[in-house]
């Protein structure tokens, strides 16, 4: 459903990407590894054209994405991001429903409403939390209000940004089974960028693992620790000693 290719993105002498080649089958779950400054995230904003890549292609179904329609490209992605990115202003509902309040996608007042209490519910949130604002949420209900909001404009693809930083392992057992279990109910293709391998290890179909601007290997989560690669070996074992140079 999304294919990258040599794909490059520079901020001034500073390479980020370098050449990744990577497929997205569609309904798959693809999660992307790597240490922090990798350009995992950037990998993301050029696919959204959030970034523009300084070279190489991107496809959406075979469709060049810097020739799509920007609304309609928009209109099939949902994403859950980092930190929460609620809006303090705006009650949980509204936040939720964020969507289907304005654009393209706008639905009259309380059907938005209604949809954004299905969602929340869905996320194991009860009503009450839907009139509640950002701040009065914990961490962990914070991010399944995220989760709520990525899911509620029904959207074919989802991307998913570090979704357990931050939280107690046990929440964030809870957030990776929600997203596995929900990414599945709708069929959506995931994208999921992080470094936390109890994640990649709930949440993946595939994996691939990006190291200096390119994709150093990928294939099915169950291969992972039998991969023979060393840079992912090193990784994913969390070893100080081995081809990624550590930051002394």
């Amino acid at each position: 459903m999304i294919e990258l290719r040599d794909l490059h993105k520079s901020f001034g002498d500073k390479k980020v990407l370098q050449g990744v080649n990577l497929t997205i089958p569609k309904g798959e779950s693809m999660v992307v590894i790597g240490g922090s400054g990798t350009g995992k995230s950037v990998l993301i904003k050029c696919i959204l054209g959030l970034v523009p890549p300084s070279s190489g292609v991107i496809l959406l179904d075979g469709e060049d994405v810097a020739k799509a329609e920007r609304d309609a490209f928009l209109a099939r992605f949902g994403m859950l991001f980092q930190g929460g990115a609620l809006f303090d202003s705006l009650s949980v509902w509204q936040n939720v429903s964020f969507r289907l309040l304005r654009g393209s996608l706008k639905r009259p007042k309380a059907e938005a409403r209604e949809i954004a209490i299905d969602k929340l519910r869905r996320v194991g949130l009860s009503p009450e939390v839907a009139d509640l604002y950002p701040a009065e949420l914990s961490g962990g209900m914070q991010k399944r209000v995220g989760l709520a909001r990525a899911i509620a404009a029904e959207p074919e693809i989802i991307f998913f940004d570090e979704p357990t930083t931050g939280l107690d392992p046990i929440m964030a057992g809870v957030i990776n089974e929600l997203i596995r279990e929900i990414v599945t109910e709708m069929g959506a293709t995931a994208m999921t960028i992080t470094h936390d391998m109890t994640s990649v290890r709930a949440i993946a179909d595939k994996v691939a693992m990006l190291h200096d601007g390119m994709i150093q290997w990928t294939g099915p989560v169950g291969e992972m620790d039998n991969s023979g690669d060393p840079y992912l070996d090193q990784f994913i074992h969390g070893r100080a000693e081995g081809p990624i140079e550590s930051v002394r």
